[in-house]
């Protein structure tokens, strides 16, 4: 369903932690919690998405954190063959203290560990998540079905070619599929569909290789900018220190409805696709 949006709807809402935010996360964290023992485990608030885990700290405590890392928006804390899971939902955040601050309201798990670092997790709206996955996380019935990440070899033009062509669903549904590519929310979507030159209306199987190979490399390169820049903060986002990402700062069109297209000029325009909030220039995108 396709409605417009005008220029006094931009920005208004609450927005998921997409993957440039959790992988900006993820490289705060990581040198801090890599090979160090959990030494304490406090659950302040267990209502999240799903409950916290109460044997939670019977689980972790004496463990040591192997590595980190991210699969699609998830956090995965690895731990010999088991698994912290955590997810950031819409309003979630990590962050790495040396010396913990009071409680704040909101704060709901702290993690311990040897060298004296404390990983904070805040969640004022609680729609995120921390689970345990004993055995292959693969499995999990959250990570088991997803596709490719955006910025692996197996993301390229013949996967998404392949993808498509059954596809009558416009192109920005499609990429924010996490099926068939995961970790393209929806303002790096708009973004990228932009570079690419796009519309986001566009069916995604009436798309040529070519364009969709343009289209990949979009993706990447959005991605890859967004993270060098610490992500995007619109209202709750802040990195594991606490700093906010300022790569809004040169959207080309989400959020910027009525504003002039910062390539040609034109006025760039906003409708709903999907339920979603969605941009573009009518001149550059085709």
């Amino acid at each position: 369903m396709l409605g417009y949006i005008g220029p006094s709807n931009k920005r208004a809402q609450h927005r998921m932690p997409e993957l440039p935010e959790v992988e900006t996360t993820l490289r705060g964290i990581a040198p801090h919690v890599e090979r160090q023992k959990v030494t304490a485990v406090r659950l302040y608030d267990r209502r999240l998405r799903w409950p916290v885990p109460s044997d939670l700290p019977d689980r972790l405590v004496g463990r040591i954190v192997d590595s980190v890392e991210r699969r699609s928006k998830y956090l995965l804390f690895r731990l010999g063959q088991d698994t912290l899971i955590v997810h950031f939902g819409m309003t979630g955040s990590m962050r790495v203290y040396r010396r913990a601050p009071a409680l704040r309201r909101h704060d709901h798990i702290d993690l311990e560990f040897g060298n004296g670092v404390v990983l904070r997790y805040h969640d004022p709206r609680r729609f995120g998540a921390m689970l345990w996955a004993s055995g292959d996380a693969g499995n999990h019935p959250l990570l088991a079905a997803l596709g490719p990440e955006p910025l692996a070899q197996a993301f390229d033009a013949d996967h998404l070619f392949k993808a498509t062509r059954t596809r009558s669903a416009a192109i920005k549904l499609a990429l924010m599929d996490s099926h068939l590519v995961v970790g393209v929310g929806n303002i790096y979507a708009n973004e990228a569909l932009f570079r690419a030159g796009i519309l986001p209306t566009r069916a995604a199987k009436r798309i040529s290789r070519l364009r969709l190979g343009r289209l990949v490399d979009a993706v990447r390169h959005t991605l890859t900018d967004a993270i060098a820049k610490g992500g995007s903060t619109l209202r709750d986002y802040v990195d594991s220190e606490g700093r906010p990402g300022f790569f809004q700062n040169g959207y080309f069109v989400y959020g910027r409805a009525g504003e002039p297209c910062r390539a040609c000029g034109r006025r760039i325009r906003g409708l709903r696709i999907g339920g979603r909030a969605s941009y573009f220039c009518p001149h550059c995108q085709r």
